[in-house]
């Protein structure tokens, strides 16, 4: 059986070139992309692309729909299959305007890729996110150990992501540098910090408490004042592993390096939800968990916009569309709390920041009239 078709791979070539550096997608959305056209690849035994036809993307439809997942064992979601289609429509409409295909794929038959309406809704259906309260996080930071340089930079770093909503990836490179204890921000500087997109933004500590500020600024005054650490140095070092007494390989310390990746991250806010028998949360439901807090805080519209922009957003309305979904239980208060008027003196700023938001949401290119 034929696995790799050469004219197949070398347009394939192209197109992720064109992707990376026209449409500057990041690697993992490339490689997401890649999979799919796999997946197409395989159920077709590698035929040429030139052979594509609307009856071979029906077929394929329906055999991708009866698949099941390697660790569910369950049909793939909606959602998967929505997202592969999509990557395979996009490409089969990119390849018929390039040489050599244009003439063999018609644009419209790309759009063969869709799934059903019913299925779309589906699979784009926002479901309720879960996060954190803050009560909830201070709580398996109160349980976390500190007798060991491990256990320290752990609850450091645990308490770091509360206060300052970085994600992952920037928490893993960023510097000592970076952290501003007196002027109380850190500096998340794309020249050395992965953030998202590349932005480079200034984050100010978040008001979420005296208690998780001084466990961070412990953490740092203990890397330079007792290590001797360096502007250089990692902020959170990775794990030094070496042999053990047992001969076995075991944690030895710190290594004065950052992290390959973004996993051991993810362990340590598992084990500290787990230490304190509550559910587990991932790093980044905390930025959900400090909109919350900034939604409640926030009384004008210029203090949410200062809000959004020290998590990383350009716009108030990418906060509010990405992370500022109401809780159940919330949405059950408040709808039952508006049987109360608004006292009169509140219905100016009320009426202000609905103005504001509505303007930003114009220069966004929305139509919107208050």
């Amino acid at each position: 059986m034929t696995k790799h078709n050469a004219d197949n791979e070398r347009i394939k070539r192209k197109y992720f070139s064109f992707l990376k550096e026209a449409k500057r997608l990041s690697v993992q959305s490339v490689d997401g992309v890649a999979s799919a056209i796999s997946r197409y690849e395989s159920y077709t035994k590698h035929k040429d692309f030139r052979m594509f036809n609307v009856e071979q993307v029906s077929a394929f439809k329906k055999h991708l729909a009866e698949q099941k997942g390697q660790r569910s064992g369950e049909n793939l979601s909606k959602a998967t299959l929505h997202a592969t289609f999509n990557h395979l429509k996009q490409f089969f409409q990119w390849l018929s305007r390039e040489t050599g295909y244009k003439t063999r794929i018609q644009y419209s038959d790309a759009e063969y890729f869709n799934l059903s309406k019913n299925d779309t809704h589906i699979a784009t259906a926002q479901r309720e996110q879960r996060w954190p309260t803050l009560e909830q996080l201070k709580r398996a930071l109160d349980m976390m150990p500190a007798h060991t340089d491990i256990a320290r930079r752990n609850r450091a770093l645990f308490a770091f992501t509360i206060l300052t909503g970085a994600r992952d990836s920037a928490i893993a490179s960023m510097k000592l540098k970076h952290i501003d204890l007196q002027a109380g921000y850190v500096f998340q500087d794309a020249r050395d910090v992965k953030t998202k997109f590349r932005k480079t933004f200034t984050t100010f500590f978040f008001p979420v408490g005296d208690e998780i500020h001084e466990i961070v600024a412990e953490w740092v005054r203990y890397l330079r004042e007792e290590l001797l650490w360096g502007n250089d140095d990692p902020l959170f070092p990775a794990t030094r592993i070496a042999h053990g007494q047992t001969l076995q390989f075991e944690a030895a310390g710190l290594e004065r390096n950052h992290w390959s990746t973004t996993s051991p991250i993810r362990t340590i806010f598992r084990q500290a939800f787990d230490h304190a028998g509550l559910p587990y949360f991932n790093p980044h439901s905390i930025r959900n968990t400090l909109v919350q807090l900034g939604l409640k805080v926030c009384k004008t519209h210029e203090q949410l916009k200062a809000w959004s922009q020290n998590i990383g957003h350009e716009s108030v309305l990418t906060t509010l569309l990405n992370y500022g979904e109401v809780a159940f239980q919330r949405q059950g208060e408040i709808i039952k709390g508006l049987s109360t008027p608004l006292p009169e003196n509140s219905l100016a700023s009320v009426s202000e920041l609905a103005k504001a938001l509505a303007q930003e949401m114009r220069n966004n290119g929305m139509d919107v009239r208050i």
